[in-house]
């Protein structure tokens, strides 16, 4: 191990914003994430923020947590990884569109929001006037 302090890479930041966000989907506090996975709330904060390069057993680990495939986390990395092959097909893995709704911080507050709401009768009331605002119903 060298003497270097740690540098934080685009994908180190992409992966702790997307490790955030799959945890704010699913209505998860740091401190939720963080007694799932057996380490402290302040650990997951340093992997959303790339303050700490996550493993991969910790991804691996991470992804069974947040109950979605490893592959959820790499998801709009431009670059290196232009196709992934499933069952013997090649599939082009798509960019993050810059205009993708869940790249918007406003985004993550929404969802942070309504899972805050007490009950389902609550946020059924608050998808209900989004659908009305939105023409839906």
């Amino acid at each position: 191990m060298s003497g270097k302090p740690f540098m934080p890479t685009s994908v180190d930041e992409h992966i702790g914003q997307r490790v955030q966000l799959r945890r704010t989907m699913m209505g998860l506090s740091q401190k939720d994430l963080a007694k799932i996975c057996g380490v402290t709330f302040q650990q997951i904060q340093k992997y959303e923020t790339a303050g700490n390069r996550i493993s991969a057993s910790r991804l691996f680990e991470l992804s069974t947590a947040l109950a979605t495939p490893v592959s959820f986390f790499f998801k709009g990395l431009p670059g290196n990884l232009p196709e992934e092959t499933r069952m013997g097909r090649v599939i082009r893995v798509s960019e993050q569109a810059e205009d993708d709704p869940l790249s918007k911080n406003e985004s993550l507050e929404l969802i942070k929001q309504y899972w805050k709401l007490p009950n389902d009768e609550q946020r059924a009331m608050v998808m209900k006037m989004l659908r009305t605002l939105n023409g839906a119903e």
